[in-house]
């Protein structure tokens, strides 16, 4: 990330709600800072968070972009526990592990970590997780500080890395289960078709690359450490 788009992301709330149309307010800052997306797609940081961003690039001040929402209080997310069944859907869907359970257990959220990103709430089959208004009348940076939005990167950068790390435990898990597989099925029994054993061999081969580059990939993305931004006073 350049120095241009680290200090874009220093002033993003950090809600990491998507509704920028990026998948994640690093993915937007670096979008805003090569011209491909504009300052106003940040319904969080609502015009604050606008004017910060015209400040940094030299551009002019505009309204919210009503494609990406609109400017609306602060909300927080809360699991109505008698409907609950565990299913932990929503556990996956959070970008800050704001949601604390396991399977076929009740599920809570832990206000304190939750941004209001409202991503929970289209995973949930049974339409159990609400959202209560925290902030009353208080919209954009009005309603969400910035040690709220500093642990809400600090969240997500930990939830990034630690699911980055249990895919590569689960390709390392394929690759040493596959040798045993391949053996296998390179010494078939009189009943086996051969054929059908050489192109489950190439099948499994095939599987086995694509989990080498999906894996490579995610390593050189956790490398990829951005430097730390100076965030406005």
């Amino acid at each position: 990330m350049n120095a241009l788009a680290a200090r874009i992301l220093a002033v993003l709330p950090q809600t990491q709600c998507t509704r920028c149309g990026y998948p994640d307010c690093a993915a937007y800052a670096q979008a805003v800072a090569t011209g491909t997306a504009g300052i106003n797609q940040c319904p969080p940081g609502g015009a604050q968070g606008i004017a910060w961003l015209a400040s940094i690039t030299g551009q002019a001040v505009q309204a919210l972009n009503p494609a990406h929402g609109a400017e609306t209080p602060r909300s927080v997310a809360f699991i109505d526990e008698d409907w609950c069944i565990g299913c932990t859907l929503c556990l996956a869907a959070c970008p800050t592990d704001a949601i604390f359970g396991s399977n076929k257990l009740m599920h809570t959220v832990i206000e304190a970590y939750c941004t209001g990103c409202e991503l929970c709430l289209p995973v949930c089959p049974v339409d159990c997780i609400k959202l209560e208004n925290t902030t009353k009348t208080a919209t954009g940076w009005a309603s969400w500080s910035r040690q709220q939005a500093d642990l809400s990167q600090r969240r997500y950068e930990f939830n990034s890395y630690r699911r980055s790390q249990e895919k590569g435990q689960s390709v390392k898990r394929l690759e040493e289960e596959v040798p045993r597989t391949i053996a296998a099925s390179n010494h078939p029994s009189v009943h086996t078709n051969v054929a059908m054993q050489e192109q489950k061999s190439a099948v499994i081969e095939a599987a086995l690359a694509r989990a080498r580059v999906k894996r490579n990939a995610a390593a050189g993305a956790v490398s990829a450490q951005a430097p730390e931004p100076v965030r406005p006073g």
